[in-house]
């Protein structure tokens, strides 16, 4: 049982119920408040926890490899080979999938990780439902999409994605700006926004649904309490629907980076 999370309060006029806001990404800062450079709050120190999660879950599963895994180490290589095969070198091929295939592992597994926080009991949010991590890593992406198109064509990377082969030159007028702004705006944008509106949904529907429950086993009691059976339901329904979301959307994230990265290193640029 997923326990009732504590986030039915009082609005301040007498007992009544405060559901989620956008707010709990905003959270105060916990140390070094003031320092502008240095600030952490809940949603850094869940980062930094990632980070130290994922650096000891691969330590410990590729310290002492065997021929024949155990089961941890059998985990650790399945969700390398997933990247790996199903991502990396479908995409990119074995030459160039191996080329970036650090860079969309370290994507998959840091999104990955980050979106699970969000239904870890105590930790209850996914430090991609803020905006500096998506951010981050879809600027990472691009300035790889960006170093893979002008290393591998120097010199038509750039002419030939604003102004596209076979296109008569009066169209270029319109193509070009569209060109433009589909492949050098949009697209860090969307990355960012994909990735950072589903955690920030998913977050709000668990936060409403537990809430819920607390607030009518609790605050209102009697037979309304039974109301709480059904949000309380409903909230671990979506725990495990989040669980998925949080799953596909580090592959659709990491599958995206992988197809600019086969975009800019097409043969007709």
């Amino acid at each position: 049982m997923i326990p009732l999370l504590p986030f039915a309060t009082d609005d301040g006029s007498g007992g009544g119920f405060s559901g989620p806001s956008i707010g709990d990404f905003q959270p105060p800062a916990i140390f070094f408040e003031g320092n502008e450079f240095f600030q952490l709050d809940r949603i850094m120190l869940v980062r930094l926890l990632v980070a130290a999660l994922l650096i000891l879950v691969f330590w410990l599963g590729t310290r002492r490899m065997k021929l024949v895994p155990g089961r941890f180490q059998g985990t650790v290589e399945m969700g390398l080979d997933l990247v790996r095969v199903n991502i990396a070198e479908d995409l990119l091929g074995k030459k160039d999938g191996k080329r970036f295939l650090p860079l969309l592992t370290s994507i998959f597994f840091l999104v990955l990780f980050s979106n699970l926080t969000g239904i870890i009991p105590g930790i209850n949010i996914a430090s991609t439902g803020s905006i500096g991590l998506p951010l981050v890593l879809a600027v990472t992406a691009y300035v790889a999409f960006i170093y893979a198109g002008v290393r591998k064509h120097p010199l038509a990377f750039f002419r030939n994605a604003l102004f596209p082969p076979g296109v008569p030159k009066v169209l270029y007028i319109i193509v070009t700006p569209i060109e433009f702004v589909s492949m050098f705006v949009l697209r860090p944008i969307t990355l960012t926004l994909r990735l950072l509106m589903n955690m920030i949904v998913g977050h709000l529907l668990l936060v409403l649904f537990f809430s819920a429950s607390a607030f009518f086993m609790f605050d209102v009691g009697g037979f309304s309490a039974l109301f709480a059976v059904g949000t309380q339901a409903m909230g671990i329904v979506f725990t495990f629907f989040e669980i998925l979301v949080a799953v596909l959307q580090a592959y659709v994230f990491t599958l995206l980076t992988a197809v600019y990265l086969q975009l800019a290193l097409a043969e007709e640029h």
